[in-house]
């Protein structure tokens, strides 16, 4: 019999990196949640490639992403058997799965009005795959009620990582996104611009690696100053918050169109361009915050696998000098961790149908509970 009473929920959470699905077992039964278990699955490098197709349109663009849905979902299952294999848990221990899915559209607010979020997931396979109820569809309800759909783990931060005084949670990962955790208890959200997708996406197409280790390699080049200038002309960077943006926008495609100029770059200074970009449009938007606001960050926690990016992080600290740009895991939760942790957390949300307060972070018209139960 299924323990209606537990306090134990998964997170699952593909980000935009798409880099490998993260899983987290919480246990909620304490004021502060306690992380009882972290597992981790790579996705494979075939069914990357189809998620990476699916940003933009496509042949046959329903099957493949009906298949890609399907493939996601055995390996949510294969981390969440492993979560309970590790723990010794059975499926009827745990309360619910919260599950993102894949993010391959994000065009709120656009089209027609309203317009739309896409997470590939097929929460009616994950269910019966594992046995555990899930909550899945965690973004659309936000945009249906006028929202940007994103972020959404600002909600999560406050119940974590909040001091007495006004702190930032930075994610980084694909895109960049900025928490704003007020003294006064009000919470701010919103997407600064790329992360780590650009840089991911141009180390891979020079050297063959997955990500810049430490940011070493960009780290050894020169910033293109006139690119740099360029890039950071594009109109989202200007726009003010709530704001969401995704690889619609901060794609190759879009990297293509303002190296045309610069035929003649090296591949490690337009590595090191990147970087700086990163960090600038992420520095823009805390300072910008700072001052509409006249409040200082105190600290900047950080979050996400651009966490590992030594020279990321440095550049951050350089920029932000009168805030102290740290790791998450200096608060308690490691940075690979937070965002699954953060699902985990929303599920719990939903199944108790608590409304979350989405005008602050997301611009939606008021609170609301969100995303849907697939029960097991």
């Amino acid at each position: 019999m299924r323990n209606n009473e537990s306090r134990l929920y998964i997170g699952l959470m593909s980000g935009t990196s798409m880099d490998g699905v993260d899983a987290a077992l919480v246990d909620f039964s304490k004021q502060k949640p306690h992380v009882a278990g972290i597992e981790s699955a790579q996705i494979a490098i075939d069914l990357r490639a189809s998620l990476m197709a699916l940003n933009s349109s496509g042949a046959d663009e329903l099957h493949t992403a009906a298949l890609a849905a399907n493939a996601l979902m055995r390996l949510y299952a294969q981390a969440v058997n492993a979560l309970l294999a590790k723990t010794g848990l059975k499926p009827q221990d745990i309360r619910a799965i919260g599950a993102h899915g894949q993010t391959v559209r994000h065009r709120p607010q656009m089209f027609d009005g309203t317009g739309y979020t896409i997470q590939l997931c097929n929460p009616s396979l994950l269910a019966e795959l594992t046995g555990i109820d899930v909550v899945a569809d965690l973004r659309s309800r936000d945009v249906a009620a006028g929202g940007q759909g994103a972020p959404l783990a600002p909600f999560f931060h406050r119940a974590w990582f909040a001091q007495e005084s006004t702190v930032g949670v930075l994610n980084i990962g694909g895109i960049s996104n900025l928490t704003v955790l007020q003294s006064d208890g009000n919470t701010l959200g919103f997407d600064c611009g790329p992360g780590n997708a650009l840089m991911d996406f141009w180390i891979h197409k020079h050297g063959g690696q997955s990500f810049d280790a430490g940011g070493a390699w960009g780290a050894g080049g020169q910033i293109i100053s006139a690119l740099l200038e360029q890039m950071l002309e594009e109109p989202y960077f200007a726009l003010p918050y709530p704001k969401s943006t995704g690889r619609d926008l901060f794609n190759p495609e879009w990297l293509a169109k303002h190296l045309a100029n610069f035929a003649d770059a090296k591949p490690q200074d337009i590595q090191r361009t990147l970087l700086e970009l990163t960090a600038s449009s992420i520095a823009t938007c805390a300072s910008s915050y700072e001052k509409q606001s006249n409040q200082t960050l105190k600290e900047l926690i950080v979050c996400g696998g651009g966490a590992f990016n030594t020279a990321l992080m440095q550049r951050l600290q350089a920029l932000l000098p009168e805030t102290n740009v740290i790791s998450s895991a200096q608060r308690g939760l490691p940075p690979q961790d937070v965002e699954a942790v953060a699902f985990a957390w929303l599920a719990k949300q939903c199944v108790e149908r608590v409304a979350l307060p989405l005008t602050s972070v997301t611009g939606a018209r008021g609170a609301r509970i969100l995303g849907g139960i697939y029960p097991a």
